[in-house]
Formats: structure tokens, C-alpha cells, sequence
């Protein structure tokens, strides 16, 4: 069997705070808290989950890696101002406005897109 994708580890330095803003976003839940590692995941038997882990550094540029996020395509605009209410922050990495993401940042500063509804991966 191959290796399948478990969780999506994203450092943090207030692990509580930034698992229920994920869990807000998404609509997930709190799975496991404990000093060092907060997991959350849609239900406890999801193939996959994020979990948060404690750094010390501040992050200091743009993420090498980060999650996109969609919607229904009539439901964009107010997902994105329900992010922004629950903390979220719009940041410049370079676009053109000519995009069909929009680009945030979490409220650690960990960029995060909302992309286009789409019908497959590749599309």
C-alpha cells in the first residue's frame, strides 16, 4: 500500500488559537489538544486532519507551502469576508489582480488561498 497523507502540520506559536480559527474556517472540530500538539479534522475517522505544532521563531517569508481553499462559486465573496471576520488578513505576495484566488494570511501570517470553484484537481 502507498503512503497516504495523514496530517497537515502547520507550526504555531498560540496552538489553540490557531486550531480553532482552522476549525472555524472549515467548519471542523477539535480532535485532540494537548501541550505540544492540537489536531483538528472534519470527525475522528477523516483520513486526514491538520495538526498545529509549538515553534519559537517568527515567520519571516512567504510560506514554501499552503492550502487552497474553494466554495460554491455564489458563496466566494462571503466565505471570504467570514474568514476575515474570524481573524484572517489579506496580504500581497506578488499578485496581478488579474487572479482567480485571493490570497490571506491566517492570523499567524500563514498565507492561505480561496480559489475558484473547481470540478477536478486539474482543472
Amino acid at each position: 500500500m502507498p503512503l497516504s497523507l495523514h496530517h497537515i502540520v502547520i507550526d504555531a506559536h498560540d496552538l489553540p488559537a490557531q486550531a480553532r480559527f482552522w476549525a472555524e474556517v472549515l467548519g471542523w472540530r477539535i480532535l485532540s489538544e494537548r501541550e505540544r500538539e492540537v489536531v483538528i479534522g472534519p470527525d475522528e475517522t477523516a483520513p486526514t486532519g491538520i495538526c498545529f505544532m509549538p515553534v519559537s521563531d517568527r515567520k519571516a517569508v512567504k510560506n514554501r507551502l499552503h492550502l487552497d481553499l474553494t466554495s460554491a462559486a455564489e458563496d466566494r465573496e462571503a466565505e471570504i469576508e467570514r474568514v476575515l471576520a474570524l481573524g484572517a488578513r489579506r496580504v500581497d505576495v506578488g499578485q496581478t489582480g488579474a487572479e482567480s484566488w485571493t490570497v490571506l494570511a491566517d492570523p499567524e501570517g500563514n498565507e492561505f488561498c480561496v480559489v475558484r470553484p473547481k470540478q477536478t484537481l486539474i482543472a
